[in-house]
Formats: C-alpha cells, structure tokens, sequence
C-alpha cells in the first residue's frame, strides 16, 4: 500500500479544554528547557580530540597533560564538572564504536571459515571431475535422518547462496573466482576492523585516564582552597 500520512487517515478531534492547557503548559516547559539548554557551556568535539590517522576517521582522544593550563584556556574557564561531562560523553561515543566493532568482527569470524569451506569444496569437486570419479555423500532428511546421493560433478555447476534468500548458479571456475574475491575482501575487511577495535579501545583508556585525572584535579583544587580559606 501507498505511504499515507498518519493524520489523513483519522478524524478530525476536537480537544477539549484540559488538553489544550495541558499542551500549552508542555510547550512552555519545553521553551524553557531550551532556553537553559542555550546557558550551559559545551566544549565542541574538536577541543577534547586530535586529528585521527585511523582509516574510519574515528577520532583521537586528546590526553590532558596540563588540566590547569587546559581549564584556562577557554574563556570563561572550563570547570571541572564541564570537563568530566565532555570527556564522559565522548567515553560513551568509543564505547558505542566498541560494541559496533566488536559485532562486525564475531560476523567476520563466522562468516571467513565459511567461505574456506566452501571454497575447499568447489576445489575438491572440480578435482574428482578432472580424475572422472564418482561423489558419494550424505544429505540431511530430518533431524537424525541421512541418506546417500551421488553428486553429478560432470555438470560443472555450482549453486551459491549470496545472501538475502538469492541463490546463483556458477561454473566451478566462476565460483572459484567470486568465492576467493569474496576470501580475499573479507580478511582485509577483518584485518581493518581489529585495527580500528584496538585503537579505539585505546581511545576508552585514554577518556578514562583524563576523567580521572580531571577528578583528582578538581578534589586537589577544592582542598588548597578550603586551606586557604576562600571556601
């Protein structure tokens, strides 16, 4: 069916008084929400990170060496609370590209030995083609039940499933070619994402180690205060 927008397809209420009010009173919250949001100061990504050399373009995360000189270097001085936010937000952004490379390599690692084992079995039957012998298998009935079948390798065809329920008919020699292109793609594609899961892993270290720091700082701030009796 054609798309038709949600509100053609009902009709027409009118809201009674509480409603209205109801709404009325959730948009001035709402504006008023916004208008605090504008007050709060934000650090930009570009202050907490450093220009990536990682081939996905994840962000580096910038290690504080001097958190005194970096609170002062924006204007009005970041406090500590700011800093903590910001780094903390970006600490969740790494973890977010964590659990998204992770996942993308538990599916390179099942999906690589697949294409090996059919690669290795497109090989063997071109092999028993060439010595003109005869393929006896196994097939599975049901659950526990198996039968023989004798597989015509003079045919020279293979059947290979190409996701999303497609299946295409090959010659030994073109399914050799797409399987060991499609081998070859995929161990890069995995050498890359292993890469891009350890560097971004050391981004979580680094997030956390200037969360910390960031931490003690402030606490050692407060304190020489409070000696000195300003606090």
């Amino acid at each position: 069916l054609p798309y038709v927008a949600r509100n053609t397809l009902l009709p027409e209420k009118k809201l009674n008084n509480r409603a209205a009010c109801r709404i009325e009173d959730n948009l001035k919250m709402a504006d008023i929400a916004e208008t605090k949001n504008e007050d709060i100061p934000s650090l930009s990504l570009g202050s907490i990170t450093e220009p990536t050399t990682s081939k996905s373009e994840i962000p580096k995360c910038k290690f504080i060496e001097d958190i005194d000189s970096f609170s002062k270097s924006f204007t009005p001085p970041a406090s500590a609370e700011l800093l903590i936010g910001a780094f903390s937000d970006l600490f969740g952004k790494f973890k977010q590209y964590e659990m998204n490379l992770a996942a993308k390599r538990t599916n390179y690692q099942t999906k690589i030995p697949e294409i090996e084992k059919t690669l290795a079995l497109v090989r063997h039957l071109r092999k028993k083609k060439d010595e003109e012998e005869k393929i006896i298998t196994r097939y599975c009935v049901t659950d526990t039940v198996y039968a023989k079948a004798e597989v015509d390798s003079d045919s020279e065809k293979v059947y290979l499933w190409l996701g999303a329920n497609v299946m295409l008919e090959y010659t030994y020699d073109e399914a050799l070619e797409l399987l060991s292109e499609r081998e070859k793609m995929a161990k890069k594609d995995y050498q890359e994402v292993q890469e891009n899961l350890s560097f971004t892993r050391d981004q979580i270290i680094t997030a956390e180690v200037n969360i910390s720091r960031i931490y003690n700082w402030d606490v050692r701030i407060k304190r020489q205060k409070r000696e000195e009796g300003k606090v």
